[in-house]
């Protein structure tokens, strides 16, 4: 039995919410969690998109100036905030203009996430791109001019030559290409979750 492949249950995760053949599984009742994963992904949304305007507004009609402005026993302190006066001067809180800014942001952090989820898809296609190289090396040197010709030299100078594009071409571009990834995911992946270039 073969081990099953990551990258297909990742996808499956998707396309087949909550199904998961049993020679596919990872762990009993794999596609319940995953189903249970993906509602809590989806319910995430909206509380990422409401939860701090309500707060925020939550906060400024627990302020003292907001009473003030709406007790009507309190005329002197709402006379003086309507006038500029008082230690109360401050900005006026604007529900409308949170919820677009919240908006903003909960927009650019769900494509965030997509586009980060993804961008390992692209490792993926390097090691596919990788594997069929290395099978061309192997048919091209090995099999069809060393083996072929029964000539015990030719097929040494076939795997040697092999072993040469192996090494310099496949373990090269291996190395190069982790090296570039693993850079390119910690500075555009990881450091935009707590690196905000806002200036001073």
């Amino acid at each position: 039995q073969n081990p099953p492949s990551l990258l297909d249950s990742l996808i499956k995760m998707f396309m087949e919410p909550g199904y998961v053949p049993i020679e596919n599984q990872l762990i009993p009742g794999q596609g319940g969690l995953q189903a249970f994963l993906i509602l809590v992904a989806l319910v995430s949304v909206p509380i990422l998109l409401v939860t701090k305007p309500l707060l925020l507004k939550r906060q400024h009609e627990a302020s003292p100036r907001f009473q003030a402005l709406h007790d009507p026993e309190e005329g002197t302190a709402m006379d003086d905030v309507a006038h500029g006066g008082g230690h109360g001067h401050g900005e006026e809180f604007n529900f409308e203009e949170e919820m677009v800014h919240q908006m903003i942001h909960t927009i650019e952090y769900v494509l965030g996430c997509v586009s980060n989820t993804a961008s390992y898809l692209r490792l993926w296609a390097l090691s596919l791109a990788h594997a069929q190289l290395s099978e061309v090396f192997w048919e091209k040197t090995v099999v069809e001019v060393g083996l072929e010709s029964a000539n015990p030299f030719l097929i040494f100078i076939c795997i040697g030559a092999w072993s040469l594009f192996t090494i310099g071409v496949l373990m090269g571009m291996e190395s190069l290409s982790a090296f570039l990834h693993a850079l390119r995911l910690h500075w555009v992946e990881f450091m935009n979750k707590i690196y905000f270039g806002d200036g001073h």
